[in-house]
């Protein structure tokens, strides 16, 4: 109940490692039999000696500079971001627009504001000028929204994220105005079995956050949370546990002594996937790491596995789901705004919200709400002190396969490139390419100046042919980390696989799942128009995570991993 793992550059790789966009072949049937890290290692080491694959180390070195990007500049168009509800335009009318959290804009029961979207379009809402009142929802992660609003670029009329931390950080950007401090309720929790409840219950007498945190401090509590540079809840729990650690003094959240303990706490965090769904699974599996993850009432709600068997205690501030309005929008749809809120707060809507989920326990936050400029600290804060200095090794495997031709190795080259400005320069990276056969390009290293001229060569040289034995590479890329957890047994180990492609060369999924499970290296996909199904049965066997790229957003998308990871 005590693996200790932590958050570190792991993240970072994680996002290059999500570039691989893979689909694999195999039998998907059933789970992998269970083998010991022992026989698991020695299994990898036989296939990696039975494979076609070469050592093809790149023959030059890039141009390459200090690191100069910002996350801001590989941003994806805004486009990239579905418009879940989309009013025709007209003259005689005004609409406005609302960037709104995954969890309320999406379909089913996360479309709660799609509907009300799509009933206040059809309700013939005038402006005082006369003008029929619309309003568009654009799907997109809180933090993902914000990170537009600080860009400054494409902003809309509205912003409503799943809670006020990112009103108040969006708010040093580009001030706001209240619309609505709730448009529907929800809290965020550590969700944990029940058995794991009742013997903390009965070790500290009680059965909240203070007493979880002390549990995960001491080893006794093996607990995950989402990035908290992407995550609503990643970031209250965040707040929460920082707030703890400072007595609530708002002046000392990221004090020095706070950031001490901070860090001790983070060497009990293992480094899960980073989503909470995958996270969710560790819990559900009876070999999973964790004994206690994140997750939004919601979401726990309507999710059939948890509906019995495990206990939701909520943390931090709530997650009402505010609405608010850009000063910089004009008049006219920020009244449009307005009328939408009164809409909303309907009987139908008031009760479709409920049959939704968003009906959480009675709870009043004890944990104040901090001004935007110390929530960037706290960010920055955990971004510094959740590795503590444990050595990170990846391998990424990238797929040259004749299918990724094109625009796909086009995208894939330039998040790769964009990818080696955010990795920690102490990590240490290596890369291997598969088509038909596999090919070590790239022996690991420390990712210095110099091992970071050789990467980008590979990188550029990239030449996509052939067939695609992704299951062949994946094995050399772990017997490469075997062979370096034999030098460390202490550093992080994580591979990284960017593909588009059914496998149909060489190993298949069924070969290798029980070898990937019994190691314990996470193994993080990234799919272009994969199999998506089968890249996070792969991922899943170790708790990594699973990414579905776009030619449009796989820069963005990797590039914020190995941002919060370093």
């Amino acid at each position: 109940m005590t693996t200790s793992y932590r958050l570190p550059l792991y993240i970072a790789i994680l996002a290059a490692l999500a570039i691989i966009v893979t689909a694999c072949g195999g039998d998907l049937g059933g789970e992998p039999e269970q083998l010991d890290q022992a026989t698991a290692e020695q299994r990898i080491s036989e296939l990696a000696s039975e494979i076609d694959w070469t050592e093809a180390p790149v023959s030059r070195k890039a141009a390459v500079s200090l690191p100069e990007k910002e996350l801001a500049d590989t941003l994806p168009d805004i486009s990239t971001f579905e418009l879940s509800v989309d009013p025709v335009r007209r003259t005689d009318q005004v609409v406005a627009e609302v960037y709104a959290s995954t969890e309320k804009s999406g379909s089913g029961t996360d479309g709660w504001m799609v509907e009300a979207a799509e009933s206040f379009n059809r309700s013939g809402a005038k402006t005082t000028d006369g003008r029929d009142a619309k309003v568009a929802i654009r799907r997109i992660a809180s933090g993902t929204g914000y990170q537009f609003i600080a860009a400054g670029d494409s902003l809309p009329a509205g912003f409503s994220p799943s809670n006020h931390l990112w009103i108040q950080m969006a708010s040093t950007h580009s001030p706001m105005t209240t619309v609505a401090d709730q448009t529907v309720p929800n809290v965020a929790g550590i969700v944990m079995k029940d058995e794991t409840a009742d013997q903390l219950q009965e070790q500290y007498g009680t059965l909240d956050t203070k007493a979880l945190i002390q549990a995960v401090i001491a080893g006794e509590l093996v607990m995950g949370y989402t990035n908290p540079f992407a995550s609503s809840t990643g970031l209250n729990f965040l707040l929460t546990v920082l707030d703890d650690f400072a007595a609530g003094d708002e002046a000392r959240l990221v004090a020095p002594d706070v950031a001490s303990v901070f860090q001790e706490f983070q060497e009990q965090v293992p480094f899960v996937a980073f989503t909470t769904l995958q996270m969710r699974e560790s819990v559900e599996k009876d070999n999973g790491t964790l004994d206690a993850f994140v997750m939004e009432w919601q979401t726990y709600d309507k999710t059939d596995s948890l509906r019995s068997g495990f206990e939701f205690i909520p943390f931090g501030i709530r997650h009402d789901n505010p609405l608010y309005a850009f000063d910089s929008a004009p008049a006219d749809e920020r009244e449009v705004l307005k009328l939408f809120a009164e809409h909303m707060a309907t009987d139908d809507l008031r009760r479709k919200a409920e049959e939704f989920g968003f009906d959480p326990p009675d709870y009043v936050s004890d944990v104040s709400l901090p001004s935007g400029e110390t929530l960037i600290e706290a960010q920055q804060l955990w971004k510094e002190k959740k590795d503590a200095g444990r050595p990170v090794y990846a391998v990424f495997v990238a797929d040259t396969s004749g299918s990724m031709a094109g625009s796909r190795v086009t995208a894939v080259q330039r998040a790769l490139s964009s990818a080696r400005e955010f990795i920690n320069p102490e990590a240490s990276i290596g890369l291997v390419e598969f088509n038909d056969a596999t090919r070590k390009v790239l022996d690991m290293a420390p990712f210095d100046l110099n091992q970071q001229a050789s990467f980008q060569a590979a990188v550029e040289d990239m030449d996509p042919l052939g067939g695609t034995a992704m299951y062949d590479g994946i094995i050399l890329g772990l017997q490469m980390l075997v062979e370096q957890r034999e030098l460390d047994p202490s550093g992080k180990f994580m591979l990284v696989v960017l593909t588009d492609g059914e496998t149909n060369e060489g190993l298949g999924f069924g070969e290798v799942d029980a070898a990937i499970a019994g190691a314990r290296i996470p193994v993080f996909t990234v799919g272009f128009e994969a199999n998506l199904e089968e890249l996070g049965r792969l991922a899943s066997l170790v708790e990594a995570a699973s990414f579905n790229a776009s030619e449009g957003d796989v820069e963005f998308k990797l590039v914020s991993l190995f941002n919060a990871g370093v």
